[in-house]
Formats: structure tokens, sequence, C-alpha cells
């Protein structure tokens, strides 16, 4: 950088040809660097994220398969196939508390139908003002009887 003394002025003076590029490098760094931060981030805390996706859903599906099985005991003395509509939704949400992600459990139609929220922290995509994603998952399961033969 070339610098000279001007008569006339209160001290040092920098040519603009020398000062119109100057830090200009910084911010381009600066601004690389959180781009590179959210791609990293983006690809370990959203694989995070995918992965807790699929341990909701599988906790749901069992869940919800818990709650199908069971079955109104006096419904069966009768020969007919129910669901005890209290016990099967106590079930499948003592499942999900069991599991470590607590759910809801609601039954429609002989069918059970289990929901699980829950957020997890991110590791890096907090550098950048993301703290915590929404996983979420839900199942239904139904009880079948008997055993089909054919197709």
């Amino acid at each position: 950088m070339k610098a000279y003394w001007s008569p006339g002025t209160a001290g040092l003076v920098i040519p603009p040809e020398s000062r119109s590029e100057q830090g200009s490098i910084s911010a381009f760094v600066a601004v690389l660097l959180v781009a590179v931060f959210a791609l990293v981030g983006l690809v370990v805390d959203g694989g995070s994220a995918l992965s807790a996706r699929q341990s909701a859903a599988d906790e749901a599906e069992q869940a919800a398969r818990a709650g199908a099985g069971e079955l109104s005991v006096d419904a069966l003395r009768s020969g007919s196939l129910q669901l005890d509509q209290s016990k099967a939704v106590a079930a499948a949400e003592r499942f999900t508390v069991a599991a470590g992600h607590p759910g809801t459990a609601t039954v429609s139609s002989g069918t059970v139908n289990v929901s699980i929220r829950y957020q997890i922290h991110t590791e890096i995509l907090g550098i950048i003002g993301v703290d915590t994603l929404m996983i979420s998952a839900s199942a239904s399961a139904v009880d079948l009887s008997g055993v089909t033969v054919g197709s």
C-alpha cells in the first residue's frame, strides 16, 4: 500500500486506488464461513433429524400395534373381535412413554392411531440460530383375526 504526505491535509493520505478493495476479502471469508457452517449443519443435524424421524415412526407403529392387541374379553367370549378402546389407548400411550417419547393415542372404528411429537437439539445449526428441530410421526394399526388363504 502506498501512502504519502500531502501538504494542507491533516496527515497521511492513501490514494483511492489503494483503499477501494481494502477489507473486501475479509467480508467474503466471513460470508463464506457462515455458508459452510450452514451446509455442515444441514448435513450433520439433518442426518440426525432423519434418524430421529425413523425412530419416531418405528415407536409409533409399535405403540399402535400394542394398542391394537387390547381386545375386549367379553366380545371374544361372544365370538366377535372388538377392541377395548380404553385399554387400547392406555397400552399405546404406555408404550410411547416406555420408548422415551410420550405420545397420544386414539381409537376410531377399531383402528388405533398413535402420534408422537418431540424436539431434538441441534449440534451445529445452533451456531446460526436453529437450536431445535421438531420430530413427529404417526401410525395406525388394526387387529385382524383368522388366517387368510389364497391370492
